[in-house]
């Protein structure tokens, strides 16, 4: 049997998993890094530990698995996306911490941005909002802060990559830079109508366009590995997609009209809406969701920040809880929310508010309010946001939606599962597998390798999944709703 092997480096994590040319997870492993707060709103990660990281990841793997090494076909490779890295051209060493998805140190440059008209610029070519969320401003930032970083970029003697870009940079020992449309489409600086960096777009963030990656389609081939001498003989990398995007395609999202929800350290929510760019008036960002062959294929998204560090953050800051996996008996603990309810807007609101200034609440608490109303409150609360995208995706992408595929680490928790199905008034298909980034990153590299022939035979393989049905009556829902929507409107204000 052919093995795959699938690097996953999450905004977490760094995982290596062995799949079945199939899509059969027989085993994975990972190794966390640290997160990075320099100050207030601002996330870095140290790219150097992640490539070490990488490193030990396969080493662990394979050395459980010494059988399976000579029947590899390739690696490939899913990401954190927007996370953005400077790192030098000879070396391959990080000239700075990679500045994280999350962090909002570009709030001030994209305010000024906006202020001066260059939204709807920004939006027909890319297709996103001029936001902190993606990384020009922050790059911006970055190089005002530091110049030597722009000459060395200038002079060639410095690059810029997303997490992709950096680690096969790294795994081809500097033979091999680029991207794939996934990853590049997510700067602010890539055209998404001509698949290529935007000069103009470049030059209002003071982006150096000559250090930026090539870009390749996500089945095309990137260089090939031996992971610093861990394989007698290379691998081809095959195989590169931004993990949102990838967990679209492994959910067989394949067609306009489905979507799908990955549920990690933040959300991701995608529709695939076909060949053709269209765009959202109401807080969704059109997306580019792979290019397979010259052909692409768009979605449009919601984004929400924080969901799986809402969670983190109970029990790391506060103490509420020793462990994830404690959340779902303890809102099961209580009858209801007791009218509290959980803003997560930690680092801002992302869609479809887009408001980077807010910041997070809990509301309605009182002398009755327990630890178990919090916690569940912050569950609810990652459901309340996903029907706040959903609600717009079928507005404005002019379907009606008949379901909703979902996966990420949340999946296991069948109360939260459960809410957003009530919430949402749709079915939701939690995948079995939790790995679907991973995963559609292999069926990406099986495509490229001819492995399979078309995306209607990915389609065709196997899928297993657990269904939720809405249960609570109507009412019940939107009365939640409701005062959800009432705590926004709070949070919105300042408080007031």
């Amino acid at each position: 049997m052919k093995t795959i092997l699938a690097i996953d480096q999450s905004t977490s994590a760094t995982k290596a998993i062995l799949f079945s040319e199939g899509g059969e997870l027989l085993d994975k492993t990972a190794v966390s890094h640290t997160q990075l707060y320099p100050q207030p709103g601002w996330v870095e990660h140290d790219a150097d530990e992640i490539y070490r990281n990488t490193l030990q990841a396969v080493s662990d793997l394979l050395a459980r698995n010494p059988a399976k090494v000579d029947s590899l076909l390739c690696l490939s490779l899913t990401n954190q996306r927007e996370t953005i890295v400077v790192f030098d051209k000879a070396s391959g060493e990080p000239l700075h911490n990679a500045i994280v998805w999350q962090c909002r140190r570009g709030g001030a440059i994209c305010a000024e941005m906006e202020a001066a008209g260059h939204g709807e610029l920004v939006r027909q070519r890319t297709g996103l909002k001029i936001d902190t969320y993606f990384p020009a401003s922050k790059l911006t930032w970055l190089l005002n802060e530091r110049p030597n970083l722009h000459q060395r970029l200038v002079a060639g003697e410095a690059l810029i990559g997303t997490i992709d870009t950096y680690l096969i940079y790294r795994l081809t020992h500097g033979r091999v830079f680029a991207t794939d449309q996934t990853n590049a489409s997510r700067t602010l600086l890539f055209d998404i109508h001509k698949m290529a960096w935007d000069a103009e777009l470049c030059a209002l963030f003071g982006v150096p366009q000559v250090a930026l990656a090539e870009v390749r389609d996500s089945n095309a081939c990137f260089g090939e590995t031996d992971f610093g001498g861990l394989l007698a003989q290379p691998l081809p990398i095959f195989g590169v997609m931004g993990d949102s995007q990838a967990a679209l395609f492994a959910q067989r999202c394949i067609t306009p009209g489905s979507a799908k929800v990955t549920f990690g350290t933040g959300s991701s929510v995608l529709l695939n809406i076909g060949p053709q760019v269209a765009y959202s008036d109401n807080g969704l960002v059109t997306a580019v969701a792979w290019v397979l062959n010259g052909q692409p294929t768009y979605a449009l998204e919601g984004i929400t920040n924080f969901t799986g560090a809402t969670i983190a953050w109970l029990r790391d800051q506060l103490g509420l809880i020793q462990t994830v996996e404690e959340t779902e008996a303890l809102a099961t603990a209580v009858a209801d929310n007791g009218g509290v309810y959980l803003v997560p807007a930690f680092v801002g609101l992302s869609a479809p508010y887009w408001q980077p200034q807010a910041r997070a609440a809990i509301v309605g608490l009182t002398p009755a309010s327990t630890k178990a109303h919090v916690v569940r409150a912050a569950l609810e609360g990652i459901a309340y946001t996903i029907r706040d995208v959903l609600d717009l995706m079928a507005q404005d992408g002019g379907v009606a939606l008949q379901h909703v595929h979902a996966d990420g680490g949340a999946i296991h928790n069948h109360f939260l599962m459960q809410f957003v199905a009530d919430m949402t008034r749709l079915p939701l298909r939690a995948a079995n597998l939790p790995e679907l980034s991973a995963l559609g990153a292999v069926f990406a590299g099986t495509l490229g390798l001819g492995v399979y022939g078309s995306t209607a035979e990915v389609a065709a393989l196997a899928h297993g999944y657990v269904e939720y049905q809405p249960v609570m009556e109507t009412a019940v829902a939107q009365d939640l709703y409701t005062g959800w929507q009432r705590a926004i409107r709070q949070v919105l204000a300042g408080g007031a």
